[in-house]
């Protein structure tokens, strides 16, 4: 089994802002701009909260309501407009999606996605970011593996209620491929019961990556993850120089750049426990 540490949304390249953390702690991942998606941020939602007036708050009007919106992963049903039958998809291309196949990323395999978040406030203005408020890394939804389908010319049929998803517009032609949710998530050893993908509701300390008092991109993870006795480690993390063992955690210095980092988990069998209470809320 193999766990993907997924980075997704606004990043300093694409949106150009962190997404918000809201003052009541809600969480929510800002899809990152796109020309091709076949929706906007105007028709976007969370909650009560369009999401065009809140990108143009955040991006200083850099990025516009009418602009087309990527939502991918999408995870929360009230986000948009629903056909019957829906269920939280991911979908991913080109190199990265090279790199879940040489991994052997499939059907029963874990999503963790994580973001750039930071502390937003709401003045008679509209939204803006907390002044001092640090950037950080913060995990933001989950999604376990029922089907995985490639998006080909004479490849598999495309659900009805699918077909909205912005890679079902994309190409064709390349490695283009899209991983649909399953309805329960199934961890071993572990208590069913929670869904197979959902968005976390509001931020706590469990969700959080980056170390307090560092940049972004410095982790704090748990002890298990260190990559000791000939493990393999994290993805795109072979260098031995980002990680540092302490007593009771590891501290990792994330690449800046990247999008899926697989973890196998028949070399980390703690990384079972760990997700499940991540995903249920107990941790």
């Amino acid at each position: 089994m193999k766990f993907i540490l997924s980075r997704k949304g606004f990043d300093s390249s694409c949106g150009g802002a962190a997404s918000p953390i809201f003052p009541d702690g809600t969480l929510f991942s800002l899809p990152i701009p796109s020309s091709d998606s076949p929706m906007t941020y105007d028709e976007l939602r969370i909650a009560d909260r369009p999401l065009g007036s809140l990108v143009e708050d955040l991006t200083n009007g850099q990025v516009q309501g009418d602009h087309g919106a990527h939502l991918d992963p999408d995870l929360r049903e009230s986000t948009y407009r629903r056909r019957p039958g829906w269920r939280p998809l991911f979908g991913q291309d080109g190199t990265a999606q090279a790199h879940l196949a040489n991994e052997g990323v499939g059907v029963g395999d874990l999503f963790l996605f994580f973001g750039w978040f930071r502390r937003v406030e709401e003045t008679a203005a509209g939204y803006r970011f907390v002044s001092g408020a640090p950037d950080l890394h913060v995990l933001f939804g989950w999604l376990q593996v029922a089907r995985v389908i490639p998006v080909r010319a004479g490849g598999p049929e495309v659900p009805a209620w699918a077909g909205y998803h912005p890679h079902f517009h994309g190409d064709s032609e390349g490695r283009n491929t899209v991983y649909v949710a399953r309805d329960e998530l199934r961890l071993p050893g572990m208590p069913t019961g929670s869904a197979g993908a959902g968005a976390f509701g509001r931020y706590r300390d469990a969700l959080r990556l980056t170390a307090p008092g560092r940049t972004r991109t410095g982790w704090r993870l748990p002890r298990w993850f260190f990559p000791r006795d000939g493990r393999p480690p994290l993805t795109y993390h072979g260098n031995p120089d980002q990680w540092t063992s302490g007593p009771d955690h590891t501290l990792l210095r994330s690449v800046p750049r990247g999008q899926e980092f697989v973890l196998d988990v028949e070399h980390y069998p703690e990384a079972v426990e760990w997700a499940y209470e991540v995903v249920s809320g107990v941790g």
